[in-house]
C-alpha cells in the first residue's frame, strides 16, 4: 500500500511535480498537491507513471490517510514544501 508517500509524476503535462499519494485502485494512484489538485479533487494517474520517492514523515497525516479521513490541504502543501526544502539544502 502507496497511500501516504510522496511522489514525482514521470508523464503528463505534470512531468516532475510532487504529489501526496492520498489514495490506491488497482493499477492507479491518486494524487494531490494541495493546490491544482486537492484532496478533493485528485488526480487519477497510472502506477507506471508515477515515481514513489519517499514516505511522509507527519504520521498524523499517514494514520488520517489510511483511515480514510479527510486531510487539510495545508499539510499537503507543507509536506512537499518541507520535501522540497530538503531537497534544495543537500
Amino acid at each position: 500500500m502507496n497511500i501516504g508517500y510522496l511522489a514525482t509524476s514521470k508523464a503528463g503535462h505534470d512531468k516532475g511535480k510532487v504529489f501526496v499519494i492520498i489514495a490506491e485502485e488497482n493499477e492507479y494512484l491518486w494524487i494531490a498537491d494541495g493546490k491544482a489538485r486537492t484532496v478533493l479533487h485528485p488526480k487519477k494517474k497510472k502506477k507506471k507513471h508515477v515515481q514513489i520517492i519517499k514516505v511522509l514523515e507527519d504520521d498524523h497525516v499517514i494514520q488520517s490517510l489510511k483511515d480514510g479521513k479527510t486531510v487539510k490541504e495545508e499539510d499537503i502543501r507543507r509536506i512537499i514544501k518541507l520535501y522540497l526544502n530538503k531537497q534544495r539544502n543537500a
